[in-house]
């Protein structure tokens, strides 16, 4: 991705300090989302290295991961599955239970949404602690998808979720870095 590119996206990227607790430097990519140019250069990076292969999802994570993951299904012909808060999703679903900051939370996906040997890539916002990313990677290996990547446009180094991932042996590609949390 050329500087240019990454400096567009960097400046595309709102960021609202103290959300949503005191410390934090919240990432918000609306902003991004509203500025066609700059959604469509993250669309086409997050793409582009898989040009030419034949990927059967698209699987995003709640919510951001649904925008990004449409977009990015639509552009390479490719199926879309939603993963979501457990709860959501209206027919029979598997689940998996993931910690957070503080507690446990749970996220599904319907059992019929990937088939053994389905070619998948995760795509959600951001990567920072991993805990959400990792979840979402396990369950879809569950169901027997053949994760060949996971996407994020923002990635949060210092909080080591890229390294969780690649410790389960999924490539990650992520758009631009920012320091802190």
């Amino acid at each position: 991705m050329s500087s240019s590119i990454k400096q567009d996206l960097i400046a595309s990227i709102r960021n609202i300090p103290d959300y949503p607790k005191p410390g934090v430097m919240f990432r918000d990519i609306t902003t991004m989302l509203g500025n066609a140019r700059s959604f469509r250069r993250a669309i086409d990076e997050l793409v582009h290295p898989f040009a030419g292969q034949k990927i059967d999802k698209i699987a995003g994570v709640e919510a951001r991961g649904f925008i990004l993951g449409g977009a990015m299904a639509h552009q390479m012909s490719s199926g879309f599955v939603p993963i979501r808060k457990k709860g959501k999703l209206p027919h029979d679903t598997v689940r998996i239970a993931y910690s957070l900051e503080y507690g446990v939370d749970e996220m599904e996906m319907h059992r019929d949404a990937i088939k053994p040997g389905e070619k998948v890539i995760l795509v959600d916002d951001l990567i920072a602690t991993g805990g959400t990313a990792e979840a979402a990677t396990k369950l879809l290996q569950q169901m027997g998808a053949e994760i060949i990547a996971a996407c994020f446009v923002i990635d949060l180094p210092e909080l080591g979720g890229r390294k969780k991932l690649e410790a389960l042996g999924v490539e990650v590609l992520t758009l631009v870095e920012f320091d802190g949390h």
